[in-house]
């Protein structure tokens, strides 16, 4: 495969130095439920309410259509990883297929993603939180459970969720992912309860009209709505499976563990979300749950199941940190190659003496606490969308090359109509970020010009110590 390894290749992973080189601890069922933890989370428990209001029952269609189109970029992520098993995710595949510039530009994109993500499922957490803790001695005050956007001083919860799963990661990765399982288990009892619960309730007239605002992005700027706008926004709750990309050199097995637990992750979240989302609507108009922070446990309390939504939110208190473990998780990684590639300060790339990055953990958490402390929910999340969509175009792209720069090369897992999967996939993403808030998109080209700029400036920093190391 030498004829494409252009500036990195395969086996780079295990020749780094000691200090430099992951653990390999991982199995395939810690990365089906490190995808499925990270799939399944707050884009349920609290997006549905925001793209309800955008698209009406027809969410449902949005739910659908942001479903099809990560599952293309799934598929080519699952034949890209097996071919490049190393740390990284589409960072690191840019890398390899288009050069160091793509890279840092996908990288710049990811760090968005993943840093956005952490942030929005810790307020969606803190929702949660609070909304379990309001009944008991431990209720916070408002000014504390709220950023400076809704009068308050700190989402104090969400910084504190933070923390503790940052503390968990550099205790140790085998360790983390092993709790994840139990904690996805727990979700998924919950939503299933859910759905035990609000289906007897159902009443189709809760889907007419089926599309009350039409299917394209339509409206002022700022209050966006349509299936495609509340697609562009719940996408977020479909992506996730790519953190299972960024454990590929602490995976026993990547060429077998990465493709199931891709894939696998992937399948299961497509049913369970149209499962969650129809008994919703069918269980309470959507005009009812549209704003909530925390839409299924209102619904629940609308249908006279108190009981039961006390203990989805309990749920979601206990569970949601598994989205948090999982994309902290990628972040970090992809810190940690980058900082190890020379793209961010190569100190910060040491690993402990138990092989965890505890350094790019902490900086890590000290971005992200930040984020989730002080911004809304609905604008993270956009805004996390951007930077997904940029890095899936990338993979989906980085499929296609390979496919026809080294079609002999081996591919422990090929995807199915590749041609099909990856245009589809390409183009899908892209109508979805002209489905963004328009201000979202100028706020992404804002940050990858911002990017460019850290780029050639970091270059030119790194030659002037080059030339005087050499003087």
């Amino acid at each position: 495969m030498s004829n494409w390894n252009v500036k990195k290749h395969v086996g780079a992973a295990d020749e780094q130095p000691e200090h430099h080189r992951l653990a390999r601890t991982l199995g395939w069922p810690h990365l089906v439920a490190l995808g499925v933890g990270a799939i399944v989370g707050t884009g349920i428990l609290t997006l549905i309410g925001v793209g309800a209001g955008k698209a009406g029952p027809a969410v449902i269609l949005s739910f659908a259509i942001a479903g099809v189109i990560c599952a293309c970029a799934a598929l080519a992520y699952a034949e890209v990883a097996t071919m490049i098993p190393a740390s990284g995710s589409a960072y690191t595949y840019s890398y390899v297929v288009f050069g160091e510039l793509i890279a840092w530009i996908i990288g710049w994109s990811l760090i968005l993603e993943y840093s956005l993500v952490v942030s929005a499922v810790a307020v969606g957490w803190s929702g949660y939180a609070a909304g379990f803790l309001s009944g008991t001695a431990f209720a916070l005050p408002p000014e504390w459970i709220a950023g400076p956007h809704a009068g308050g001083i700190l989402n104090l919860p969400a910084v504190f969720i933070i923390a503790v799963v940052a503390f968990m990661l550099s205790a140790g990765t085998r360790e983390s992912a092993t709790l994840n399982a139990i904690l996805v288990v727990i979700k998924m009892l919950a939503l299933a309860l859910f759905v035990a619960v609000a289906l007897p309730h159902f009443d189709a007239a809760n889907f007419e009209p089926f599309m009350p605002f039409g299917f394209p992005r339509s409206g002022a700027a700022g209050s966006e709505v349509g299936v495609m706008a509340a697609a562009a926004i719940i996408f977020f709750a479909f992506y996730g499976f790519d953190a299972i990309a960024t454990a590929a050199e602490e995976a026993k097995n990547p060429g077998r563990d990465l493709s199931i637990g891709i894939v696998g992750s992937m399948i299961a979240c497509v049913a369970i979300y149209m499962a969650v989302a129809a008994a919703a609507i069918g269980a309470l108009s959507f005009t009812r749950f549209a704003a909530s922070p925390e839409p299924l446990a209102l619904i629940l309390r609308e249908i006279g199941s108190g009981w039961a939504a006390r203990i989805l939110g309990a749920s979601a208190v206990i569970a949601l940190p598994t989205v948090i473990l999982a994309f902290f998780y990628g972040q970090s990684r992809i810190f940690f190659t980058m900082a190890r590639d020379g793209l961010l300060p190569q100190p910060l790339a040491r690993v402990s003496s138990r092989g965890s990055p505890v350094r790019i953990t902490i900086f890590t958490a000290v971005i992200v606490a930040v984020i989730a402390g002080l911004f809304p929910l609905d604008e993270i999340a956009a805004l996390a969308n951007a930077g997904t969509l940029a890095a899936f175009v990338a993979v989906c792209a980085a499929m296609l090359v390979l496919r026809r720069r080294a079609p002999d090369a081996e591919r422990k897992f090929r995807a199915p109509l590749a041609p099909v999967i990856g245009t589809v996939g390409i183009l899908g993403c892209l109508y979805l970020f002209y489905s963004l808030p328009a201000k979202t998109q100028l706020y992404f080209l804002i940050w990858n010009g911002i990017g460019l700029v850290v780029y050639f400036a970091w270059a030119q920093f790194q030659a002037a110590r080059v030339r005087r190391a050499a003087a």
